[in-house]
């Protein structure tokens, strides 16, 4: 699909590893529970420790709910669950649930739901942007085709909402906004900003509906469903809806300066792809403006990029260009400001994880 991908809040940096996962004796990609809570808690610390143990229960919990008793329904849910990933949401609703009461067992539900709609979503993103590779292992569609990654992210999104449905009709509420964000982001990326429409405030726009939303609504489970002040609500979201933006602005940084090895995908691959990412947006913008150094970038840009050496050129020139510094800029600041939101909350280990979370966010970007 032309001018589209998936931004997706990845569970490390470069989520589509090149490292396929080990299998297990029946073929299956298999990975254990993540080995530790950072950067949500120091490790080795008691609220670390306590972390990774409620982490093990939604994985068995993620199990459970992907189970089915006919053979290719059970193996494409399961797919990318055993593929690995460092499950950032539950965590986030399981740092945000220390807030109240984080013994509550309606806590891991909410986790295993918020992780069940990401996972769901990342079955769909990949069919329109026909990835090859997620998390290390084939694609659910380059296995089994796009008929079944698509049922199987609906499938994913049907238990996540019989998980809210336990939790009562608040929880229903919030995973049905979220669900239509998502859905909304998507659209909106794929037809573009309307004529007259700011690109860049479009752009921005799809990143808070597909990333941030889900991460505002994860911490948003872990406020309500362990009883903490309702006041914290507020400042939860915001810090979610701005991280997930300060993130997927970084990943814009990363696939212009990063190595294969660093990022687990070939560096400018979103510029072949068409991607309209930030530094893009703003080379392009400059060059309408008149910089005549960023028009010869954006001729670059608009040439077949079909070879390495030409995909290299242009990646070369626009990272050199300063509007990648800006764009970098502009990721530290949706950071910053994700931390401000911050402030409202107690002084805490649940406080200063989430600020640790925001800043480690964009020091992937250099």
């Amino acid at each position: 699909m032309t001018h589209a991908r998936a931004p997706q809040l990845s569970d490390a940096a470069g989520e589509r590893s090149e490292t396929a996962p080990a299998e297990n004796a029946g073929g299956r990609a298999q990975t254990d529970a993540p080995a530790q809570a950072g950067p949500f808690a120091p490790e080795g610390s008691a609220l670390a420790q306590s972390m990774i143990a409620r982490l093990a229960e939604i994985e068995e919990r993620l199990e459970a709910a992907a189970a089915q008793t006919r053979t290719l329904p059970d193996e494409a849910a399961h797919h990318l669950m055993r593929a690995g990933g460092k499950r950032v949401r539950p965590m986030l609703v399981l740092l945000a649930a220390e807030l109240g009461d984080p013994a509550r067992p309606e806590i891991l539900d909410a986790a295993a739901a918020v992780e069940l709609i990401h996972l769901a979503t990342l079955y769909h993103d990949d069919v329109m942007d026909d990835a090859p590779v997620r998390r290390g292992a084939p694609s659910a569609h380059e296995v089994w085709g796009n008929s079944v990654a698509i049922l199987t992210g609906d499938l994913l999104f049907a238990r996540a909402s019989l998980l809210s449905a336990r939790l009562g009709p608040e929880a229903v509420r919030l995973e049905a906004e979220t669900f239509e964000r998502l859905v909304l982001g998507q659209l909106a990326e794929f037809s573009g900003p309307e004529a007259g429409a700011d690109p860049i405030a479009h752009y921005i726009q799809v990143l808070a509906d597909k990333t941030g939303s889900l991460i505002a609504a994860s911490g948003e489970f872990g406020v309500r469903y362990s009883g903490a002040d309702e006041a914290f609500v507020a400042p939860i979201r915001e810090f979610g809806e701005k991280v997930g933006v300060a993130f997927q602005l970084a990943d814009d940084i990363i696939d212009l300066t990063s190595s294969a090895a660093d990022s687990g995908k070939t560096p400018g691959t979103d510029l072949r792809e068409g991607v309209p990412t930030l530094p893009v947006l703003y080379v392009r913008a400059a060059a309408d403006a008149g910089d005549r150094a960023a028009a010869e970038v954006v001729a670059l840009l608009d040439a077949d990029l079909t070879s390495d050496a030409a995909l290299e050129a242009a990646r070369a020139a626009l990272a050199a260009h300063p509007v990648t510094a800006r764009a970098r800029a502009e990721a530290r600041r949706w950071s910053d400001e994700a931390v401000e939101a911050l402030e409202a909350l107690p002084a805490g280990e649940v406080r200063t994880g989430l600020e640790a979370f925001a800043r480690q966010v964009v020091e992937r970007a250099g």
